[in-house]
């Protein structure tokens, strides 16, 4: 080559452009400045030294010369006035800035991206650290709660105080089958936080008592009566009612009232066995039989056997036999008149199998119809063992100090005065309020309801077995016709609250954590993993199993009906009553009995599971200020009904001038 550089030398350190030689030259500080006007270039035409003076040869860079680069000459683009001393340190501190410069642009980039992976790093370790703060306070708020109060003893009558502890969490299984995992955790979450805040807060002004004025103005007056005795000249009716104990007392009711329109002797009533509630029970169990003769003989006749000449008798061979499939639901006395009354003139007998709310509420004589408010407040009373359990059982809600009302004195007929005397010796403190629930979250009320409680397939499965057994009909349906859906079904109100759903709904309401609490019902589906939440946020909640001995409960075991029986007279007294499907037959007659007997001063709860389904769909999102101010609208609503509307039940709304008269 003609200079002095090498190709390897060229393609390892390349030259600068004239541009950036003629920069580097104005910044070099070895460079000598130019005469003042003259240009910083100058062409090579202009230049006097002789073209081959203006390369360098290899062997101008001895071995004489002291540079450490003697193989590198002097570019063509060199300045013509600097020698070639000048020219070889220019080169230099070109290549060296050009080298430098990448180099330099690297380390900054490398320091960039470590600055920018630690910022990460402590933004990733500082949300990481506000999320297990978050749940670290959850779980140490439940740790307090749980450890912060227990039950007295004096609740439970006798020493068992373990029973009213906290014997599960949210996250325990025990052997039964689970319907899933615990529904509304994120709200249940913030209910905890709210419930203990809100200990040292008074609760709001309506949660234990009517918000309807007028409420106060009705008073019972179904005992009164206006008409002759019926002879029951025109033949004998039985009936054999089947269900439960709420099914089979509207049964006795709606007969009672039949065999006063037919003028039929009534036999007092059988129970069917039932292959879901497994009870052997007839009414003498339950109901004192010679009280409910005596007290309704003046409205109709009733024995408790057929005459010997009928007994014999194959009813269904002469056609006395007629079941709910031939009367249709909530009949009108004119269907009884037209189908019962020929038969009972022609066989001097007809039974009735499978009566039930087979008699209409709207339109009926007024007579008739205060005939049935009669028999229900005032003509069934319990046995005198049932009668004695429920009081005790009342009796340690209240932490043994009585709390006398009137409706105690139907519900606990002769035990009711030992509650007053007992009210005198007890300290001058009040009786301590409890809240009774009744949970209808039963396995067979939940199959029957068609609805989904998150347990996945394994739920749907046994549900399914379940149906396919006690509810065929349903089964049928389901494998015949197109079914709503489980979401449109809760969507509708069509399902029953779940534990969750309900203790959310009392939190909502106000009921502090310390709140006495006795719960209704039985074998509830899915057993404690289910119950968790209800049991965590409200450790005062006790049932009848826990309240008593196993002495005291052992005479009531195997008998549903007997047991549901003690349900209903605790439930009834309470000061407060929560149901949790308003559509219960159970729940349904222990809110009428609270409102015939009330005066107006024992308030039930009765949710609208259609609004609240709409509620609990923003589980995820929704505030807990607007959750609480959502709910109790939605209570607050159903407590606004004062006289019973038409067509309604008269057992669930006895505010009606059949069964209850209003004073101005």
């Amino acid at each position: 080559m003609a200079s002095g550089i090498t190709p390897l030398e060229l393609h390892l350190h390349p030259l600068p452009t004239p541009q950036e030689e003629i920069q580097e030259e104005e910044l070099s500080p070895s460079s000598s400045a130019p005469s003042a006007g003259a240009s910083s270039f100058l062409p090579r035409s202009h230049s006097t030294t002789p073209r081959h003076q203006l390369h360098g040869s290899p062997r101008s860079f001895g071995s004489g010369d002291s540079s450490p680069f003697p193989l590198l000459g002097s570019s063509r683009f060199s300045h013509p006035h600097l020698g070639s001393e000048s020219s070889w340190r220019s080169l230099v501190l070109r290549w060296w800035s050009q080298m430098k410069e990448p180099r330099e642009k690297q380390r900054l980039w490398l320091n960039r991206r470590k600055g920018w992976q630690r910022r990460r790093a402590r933004g990733v370790a500082a949300w990481i650290a506000v999320v297990g703060f978050f749940f670290l306070m959850n779980w140490r708020m439940f740790s307090r709660l749980q450890e912060s109060s227990d039950v007295s003893e004096d609740l439970l009558g006798f020493s068992n105080s373990s029973s009213s502890r906290i014997v599960n969490n949210w996250s325990n299984n025990d052997n039964a089958k689970k319907p899933g995992k615990v529904m509304f955790t994120r709200l249940l979450a913030v209910a905890a936080h709210a419930l203990a805040e809100r200990e040292k807060r008074p609760e709001p002004p309506d949660l234990w008592k009517e918000t309807l004025i007028s409420s106060s103005l009705w008073t019972p007056c179904a005992n009164q009566r206006n008409w002759r005795t019926s002879e029951g000249s025109n033949g004998y009716l039985l009936i054999s009612a089947n269900g439960g104990i709420n099914q089979q007392r509207v049964a006795i009711c709606n007969a009672v009232a039949i065999s006063r329109l037919l003028n039929a002797t009534l036999i007092v009533p059988k129970f069917l066995y039932n292959s879901v509630w497994r009870d052997r029970s007839q009414f003498g169990n339950i109901y004192q039989e010679e009280h409910f003769i005596n007290y309704l003989k003046d409205d109709i006749r009733i024995v408790k056997e057929l005459p010997m000449e009928l007994q014999s008798l194959d009813l269904e061979a002469i056609g006395s036999v007629v079941t709910d499939a031939e009367v249709m639901k909530e009949a009108k006395p004119s269907i009884y008149l037209k189908k019962i009354l020929p038969i009972l003139l022609k066989n001097s007998v007809v039974h009735i199998i499978g009566f039930g709310n087979r008699l209409a509420f709207d339109p009926i004589p007024f007579e008739l119809q205060r005939l049935r408010c009669r028999c229900n407040f005032h003509a069934l009373q319990f046995v005198q063992k049932i009668q004695e359990t429920g009081a005790l059982l009342v009796q340690r809600m209240r932490n043994h100090r009585s709390h006398w009302k009137p409706i105690e004195q139907n519900l606990f007929g002769q035990f009711a005065a030992k509650t007053s005397i007992n009210e005198k010796k007890s300290s001058s403190k009040t009786a301590s309020r409890y809240l009774a629930v009744h949970l209808r979250f039963e396995i067979d009320m939940a199959a029957y309801s068609m609805c989904y409680f998150g347990g996945g397939k394994d739920e749907e499965e046994e549900l399914e077995a379940y149906r396919a057994i006690h509810f065929p009909a349903l089964t049928l349906i389901r494998n015949t016709t197109k079914v709503p859906s489980a979401a449109f079904l809760r969507s509708e109100g069509q399902c029953p609250l779940t534990p969750e759903e309900s203790v959310l709904m009392l939190v909502a309401l106000g009921f502090k954590r310390k709140t006495r609490v006795y719960l209704a019902g039985a074998n509830i589906y899915g057993g404690k993993s289910r119950m968790a939440a209800l049991t965590s946020l409200y450790p005062h909640l006790v049932t009848k199993e826990s309240l008593l001995s196993s002495s005291e409960i052992s005479p009531f075991l195997n008998f549903s009906s007997q047991l549901a029986a003690l349900d209903f007279i605790v439930c009834a007294a309470a000061d407060a009553f929560a149901m949790t499907d308003s559509g219960s037959q159970f729940s349904s007659l222990v809110s009428g009995y609270r409102m015939y007997y009330g005066g107006g001063k024992l308030p039930t709860i009765r949710p609208n599971k259609r609004r609240l389904a709409n509620i609990f769909l923003k589980n995820n999102t929704i505030e807990w200020k607007t959750f609480e101010q959502r709910v109790r609208k939605t209570v607050r609503q159903t407590k606004q009904v004062d006289e019973r509307p038409v067509a309604r039940s008269v057992y669930r709304h006895p505010r009606t001038p059949a069964c209850m008269c209003r004073t101005e």
